[in-house]
C-alpha cells in the first residue's frame, strides 16, 4: 500500500537522504565517485532542497509505503518555456524499484500538470542510465541531447517529451 503527498519544507531531509540512498546505486556504474559527491552537493544540498520547497520552485511529491518515504518526484514549469512543464527529479530507493512507484509518481505529476492546462512534460535522463526505457513505455519520446556543464563535470542528457 502507498500514497503519495505534496512534501513540505519539514521533509527536506527526507528527500536529501533518499536522494543519496538512490545516487549511488543509480549512478557508480556510468559517473565517477567525484561527479557524484559533486552533483549531491550542489543539487541536493539540504539548503537547496529547502529553499526548493518552500518556494515552490519546485514541486516535491513523496511516495510513501506504509507510511515510510521510499521515493520522491519533483516538478516545475520550464523557465524557458511556460507552456512546458519539466520533471526535475525521480527518484526512488532500490529495494523498491519494479513495484511501479517511479510509473505512479509520472502518474501524479501528469496529473497535477494536466491541472494547470499544461500538454507537455519534459525530462532529462543520462544518456546511459537504464531508466530511459521506463520513460520511454510511459510515452516520453528522445527529442534531443544536451551536454550540461555543473562545476567542472557535465551531465550527458537525453531531453524526453511526453505529450499529456
Amino acid at each position: 500500500m502507498y500514497t503519495i503527498r505534496k512534501a513540505n519544507v519539514d521533509d527536506a531531509a527526507t528527500i536529501v537522504q533518499l536522494a543519496n540512498d538512490t545516487w549511488w546505486p543509480t549512478y557508480s556504474p556510468i559517473l565517477a565517485k567525484e561527479q557524484i559527491e559533486y552533483m549531491l552537493g550542489v543539487i541536493y544540498a539540504p539548503e537547496v532542497i529547502e529553499r526548493q520547497v518552500e518556494t515552490g520552485e519546485q514541486t516535491f511529491l513523496l511516495l510513501l509505503e506504509d507510511d515510510q518515504p521510499v521515493g520522491f518526484a519533483a516538478y516545475s514549469q520550464r523557465e524557458d518555456n511556460y507552456e512546458v512543464y519539466k520533471l526535475h527529479k525521480l527518484y526512488c530507493l532500490p529495494a523498491m524499484q519494479g513495484k511501479g512507484y517511479g510509473k505512479a509518481l509520472i502518474n501524479e505529476v501528469v496529473t497535477q500538470v494536466k491541472a494547470t492546462g499544461a500538454d507537455k512534460l519534459d525530462l532529462n535522463v543520462n544518456r546511459y542510465n537504464k531508466a530511459k526505457g521506463m520513460y520511454e513505455k510511459m510515452g516520453f519520446e528522445v527529442i534531443y541531447e544536451e551536454d550540461i556543464p555543473i562545476g567542472p563535470y557535465f551531465m550527458n542528457d537525453y531531453v524526453m517529451r511526453k505529450e499529456l
